[in-house]
């Protein structure tokens, strides 16, 4: 049973500003209730997922019924880090951001039964482009066009807690790129922006090189589910989101 660490540290000092005075964006009201309180109820009803740790300020405390605070630290992978020693356990750990408010445990429990069919350390979602704007019409997403076709990333990820603390530094960097191809293609290596430019750049060797570059093994799983996916950044992803919790 995997612990499920949300990280929500985020102070509210960028775009979301203009929408809410709000001194953190896990904390940013959505109908009436704080966002992260979305992503912890998804993960608490999800079957098979033990304790829900989330990282942040201690004023999330009120905001997260059943789930325990964890202080947050400097850095996102620093607060991964805060979670999984928090855990306390060797199991593998499933990591989420606070600003997901669409997920469901649907969608969680999807992506640990699709984790179960590959033997890895990391687990990462991807999700198709054709299945985000289906779903979703008009959200904004940032796609890697690759030869199988566009994704774009989740935002969760299931890791084994001392993969997590090997990789830390580096994963901070991709995590930061994470919106920007090119800047994250030259990380990984100069041959692949080119093919990826060519559209000819694979899913499975872009899995391949990232894996080689932190040294763990590691399993991209292509989810259905778009709610993974779809996260808060700007006033119109509030907007957005807003208007889908708000439908019947």
């Amino acid at each position: 049973m995997p612990t499920a660490v949300v990280v929500a540290g985020s102070p509210n000092n960028g775009a979301l500003r203009a929408c809410s005075t709000v001194a953190f964006e896990a904390l940013i009201p959505i109908r009436g209730r704080p966002m992260v309180g979305y992503v912890v109820d998804a993960l608490l009803g999800t079957p098979g997922i033990g304790e829900v740790l989330v990282v942040g300020p201690p004023e999330l405390a009120g905001a997260v019924s059943g789930a325990r605070v964890v202080p947050a630290r400097a850095g996102i992978m620093e607060n991964v880090l805060a979670g999984v020693d928090a855990a306390g356990a060797s199991d593998p750990v499933l990591v989420a951001t606070g600003d997901i408010p669409l997920l469901t445990a649907e969608a969680v429990a999807d992506f640990l039964e699709r984790c179960r069919e590959t033997e890895a350390d990391l687990y990462y979602p991807v999700i198709r482009r054709s299945v985000v704007e289906a779903r979703y019409p008009g959200v904004r997403r940032t796609y890697v066009r690759l030869r199988e076709g566009s994704f774009t990333g989740g935002n969760l990820f299931l890791v084994r807690p001392g993969v997590a603390r090997k990789v830390a530094d580096v994963a901070e960097r991709l995590l930061l790129y994470r919106k920007h191809p090119w800047r994250m293609g030259g990380m990984i290596g100069l041959a692949l922006p080119v093919k990826y430019l060519l559209g000819r750049l694979t899913l499975r060797e872009a899995e391949e090189r990232v894996c080689r570059m932190l040294g763990v093994r590691g399993a991209v799983v292509i989810s259905p589910y778009p709610e993974i996916g779809v996260d808060v950044d700007r006033p119109a992803d509030l907007a957005l989101v807003s208007e889908i919790l708000s439908s019947p």
